[in-house]
Order: C-alpha cells, then sequence, then structure tokens
C-alpha cells in the first residue's frame, strides 16, 4: 500500500469508489467526478486524463462521444494515440459535467488556456481521501483498480495492452494485484489431484506397517 508516497498505490473496491465518488469528491463535485471517472473507465494516467481536449471527448455539439481520444502527444512515452470506448456508466458522468463550450481543455487550469495540473488533480484526490477516511489512495489507484479489474474478469492481457498503452506485457503485469483470495483458490484447486477415493488418503498401509513390527 501507498504511504506518503511510498509503495504501489492501493487497488480500489466498489465500496471504496461508491465513498468517493459519493462523499468524498466535495470540493467541485460534477468536475471531479469526471475527473476521476475518466481515470477509472480508461485506465488512463492522470496526466493523459488532465491533457485531453474537449473535442477529445464530446463533438462541436458538446454531445459525448463514442470513444475518448488520448493523444500519442500526451502520453507516457509518446508511444501511439489510444481511443477508449465510452461506457454508460463514463457517459452518465461526463453529460453531468458538460463544458460550456467544445474548445480547449476538458479540464481547465487556474489560468485561461492552461489545463488542470496533474499535481493539483492529486491534492483534490488526497482531501477527498481524507474525507471519507482511505489510506494508500493516488491518482494512479485508478489506473491499476480498471486492469486488475479487466484481468480479473478473464479480458486477454494483449486486449487489455491496447486499452492501458504499456509497451510490453511485462509492464502491464506490474500493474494487475493478486488478492490473498485469488492465491488461496489458486491453491485450493490442487484438491483435484487428490485421489477419487480419499477416504483412506493419508492412512499408512497397515500391511507394510506390520512387516516393520519385530516379532515378540
Amino acid at each position: 500500500m501507498k504511504i506518503e508516497r511510498h509503495g504501489r498505490a492501493k487497488v480500489l473496491s466498489s465500496e471504496e469508489i461508491r465513498l468517493l465518488f459519493s462523499d468524498g469528491f466535495t470540493l467541485n463535485p460534477p468536475r471531479d467526478r469526471a475527473l476521476f471517472a475518466v481515470c477509472l473507465y480508461t485506465a488512463c494516467r492522470i496526466r493523459e486524463c488532465v491533457t485531453l481536449n474537449t473535442l477529445d471527448v464530446f463533438d462541436r455539439r458538446l454531445r459525448v462521444r463514442s470513444e475518448l481520444l488520448i493523444r500519442k502527444s500526451n502520453t507516457k512515452g509518446k508511444l501511439a494515440t489510444r481511443a477508449i470506448p465510452v461506457i454508460e456508466d463514463l457517459r452518465a458522468v461526463l453529460t453531468h459535467y458538460r463544458p460550456e463550450e467544445p474548445s480547449g481543455y476538458l479540464f481547465s487550469g487556474r489560468f485561461p488556456g492552461t489545463h488542470l495540473h496533474p499535481d493539483s488533480a492529486s491534492w483534490i484526490l488526497r482531501e477527498a481521501c481524507k474525507r471519507v477516511g482511505l489510506d494508500g489512495v493516488s491518482t494512479h489507484s485508478f489506473r491499476r483498480t480498471a486492469l486488475t479489474q479487466m484481468s480479473n474478469a478473464g479480458i486477454p492481457l494483449r486486449v487489455i495492452q491496447e486499452i492501458s498503452g504499456h509497451r510490453t506485457l511485462d509492464e502491464l503485469y506490474k500493474y494487475l494485484e493478486v488478492s490473498r483470495e485469488q492465491v488461496k483458490g489458486a491453491v485450493s484447486s490442487l484438491s483435484m489431484l487428490t485421489p477419487v477415493n480419499n477416504a483412506d488418503f493419508g492412512k499408512p498401509n497397515l500391511s507394510e506397517v506390520s512387516q516393520k513390527i519385530p516379532p515378540t
């Protein structure tokens, strides 16, 4: 768990996500919910999120597009542009946030023509976490949560990689969390190795034991 900016970002549970979105984001609820909903439902990095242009998400009539565009110039390593389908959960949050005009950044900064700084987004999240009593959460938690959820749902890693934008599968592996329940389930699967007739499984062979007992 991440403590004082050290360690790995926490993977959020459904209840923790509910707490953040219902009770945590109170500074500017429509904007903050839209900001972190984008991070959660596209598995993007916080910098990729805050540098979105409005037209990357909305059309000129301010209708949410079917796909959200993350431009190559804003990605880590500037590897490739990614187009992420907008699911209905994200569409609902974005529609509520709906900007006033299609020009400029989706999440504007303090000064005209600027976008919200990643550090400002981190501060918003820290304050929200304090309100609901969550520790170990960072802006990267939404990315880790999304990628882990897709992996647990059985989505092929190559497909997840297309969404996450990782250069290699090895890089993607580092983001996926394995829970104690999954480890227990994996070990429990070994029970299939037990013989079908296991009533005497593990009991000593009495004939062999009798041969080892010295005569009296």
